[in-house]
């Protein structure tokens, strides 16, 4: 196998399994990232979590706002890269850019493409109810993960599963296929597989506006909702103290009666918050009230004045 001289691109911490990969059998020349985003009270500014990484192992690390000007692009190709790995980097790759390398740009995508091309497949994987999902390598070109696919690797869901946890072990998975694919440079290139362009879905931007939680739909279809927005940015309803985010729930067998979609029938044997939907009822283990810290139902219940029989529903006015 020969060392490769590679350029990595990433932002979010699922880039840093792939990156720690790479770097134990190949050349990492420079990692680009996103700029730092300014963030807390005092606006500090933060460095994206695979920058701190990177320059924690010492690094080079070069965060420009864009890569479509001349000085950036000249900066990039004068690494004299192989090849660029891509793994959630935020940032499109002009035509220039992507035509640097020789072995061309390896994108590492959370999903079976064609289907979840775009921004959240790990989320819309989970919301739409999909059984299984993976990892694929992909060789880039202009348009959104439309390239043909090197390698992939299936991933069941569970039912258990939420974004978080499947974002950790997808991680992993695309550490395991990138490191594989950059193993079997050149060869693994004359198996590249165009994509069915008529399967294609998208994925698209994860907005806090989007996890509200509309209990007029199947329980079974909320459930997926709230595992599809945990952690971030929390599934959420209106309660009397304002937005209120629920990190863990299931599905009941208990009869909802005639009561109303978002009504609060009152708490389960273990402390759960029992709630009317569409078609039955969800039943609430862990809440997160605004501005404050998880906790499991029961406490939630203990400090927050919600009635059996009340409606939970978006209040007007209320601060988003």
């Amino acid at each position: 196998m020969a060392r490769r001289r590679i350029v990595f691109m990433g932002s979010p911490e699922f880039a840093v399994p792939a990156l720690d990969r790479l770097a134990g059998s190949h050349d990492i020349l420079a990692v680009y990232t996103q700029p730092p985003r300014r963030s807390g009270r005092g606006m500090r500014e933060t460095p994206q979590p695979l920058a701190a990484h990177a320059d924690a192992l010492g690094m080079k690390v070069r965060h420009p706002v864009s890569l479509k000007t001349g000085a950036d692009q000249e900066a990039l190709a004068a690494l004299q890269a192989d090849l660029f790995v891509v793994v959630a980097y935020g940032l499109l790759l002009p035509a220039t850019v992507l035509a640097m390398p020789r072995f061309g740009c390896v994108n590492g995508h959370a999903s079976l493409l064609p289907r979840w091309r775009g921004a959240a497949p790990i989320q819309r994987a989970i919301a739409a109810g999909d059984a299984e999902t993976g990892i694929c390598a992909m060789l880039m070109e202009e348009g959104l993960d439309t390239g043909p696919v090197l390698a992939s690797r299936r991933c069941a869901i569970s039912a258990d599963d939420n974004a978080g946890t499947l974002h950790d072990r997808l991680a992993q998975i695309n550490a395991e296929l990138l490191g594989e694919t950059v193993d079997a440079l050149p060869d693994i290139l004359d198996r590249a597989t165009p994509q069915d362009d008529s399967a294609t879905c998208y994925a698209r931007k994860i907005t806090p506006a989007e996890a509200e939680i509309d209990w007029h739909r199947a329980a079974a279809e909320i459930d997926r909702h709230i595992r599809a927005f945990t952690p971030v940015p929390g599934a959420w309803f209106n309660g009397p103290k304002g937005r209120i985010r629920v990190r863990d729930a299931r599905l009941a067998t208990n009869d909802r009666g005639d009561a109303p979609a978002g009504t609060y029938l009152g708490p389960d044997a273990d402390g759960g918050m029992r709630m009317a939907t569409g078609d039955g009822v969800l039943v609430l283990d862990e809440l997160q009230p605004a501005g404050g810290r998880a906790m499991p139902a029961r406490d939630f219940l203990n400090g927050t004045p919600v009635q059996p029989g009340s409606l939970v529903t978006a209040a007007a006015g209320d601060s988003r």
